[in-house]
């Protein structure tokens, strides 16, 4: 089986908070391992790194992984959950973040490890374009969300929060 194929699997199995994402345009599939044993039983290992440590689609994901794997033909699919390894808003595609501003979320900036305030105060309306937009509040429907105002618009709007 070709790593490939694997991956193009995985391009199936959607965000279930975003389903316009796909697993792989969030940047959480970190490695994906394949091995044979001696009795030629095939393994694939896919690692994943959630948004935040207590995302509760978790276990969604997990099982919608393992179930669009196994149908590859593997003997045995593992989802391995990493969380030493930290996840940013920066493993996002640029696709992805265009897929998040056409669904009416704004996309979070890119930080390079560094998030400065004119980044955090500069946040883009999904709905008219504009930059005169305030915080609402720091919480939005989801651990990776902020809720948003646009002054221009006069609409809310969610944001996908830059970690």
């Amino acid at each position: 089986m070709e790593s490939s194929e694997v991956w193009a699997a995985l391009e199936n199995v959607k965000d279930p908070e975003i389903p316009v994402l796909t697993v792989v345009d969030m940047g959480i599939i970190t490695a994906v391992q394949q091995t044979t044993d001696n009795r030629q039983r095939t393994t694939c290992i896919v690692t994943m790194t959630p948004t935040f440590v207590g995302c509760p689609a978790i276990d969604v994901m997990k099982k919608s992984i393992y179930e669009e794997v196994k149908k590859l033909g593997f003997d045995t699919v593992e989802v391995k959950v990493d969380f030493e390894t930290a996840w940013t808003s920066d493993r996002m595609s640029e696709e992805a973040k265009t897929k998040l501003e056409k669904f009416g979320l704004a996309p979070p900036p890119h930080i390079n490890g560094e998030l400065t305030e004119e980044q955090l105060n500069n946040v883009r309306c999904p709905h008219c374009g504009s930059t005169d937009t305030t915080l609402r509040s720091a919480f939005g429907s989801t651990l990776c969300r902020a809720i948003r105002f646009c002054f221009n618009c006069k609409q809310g709007f969610e944001q996908f929060k830059p970690i």
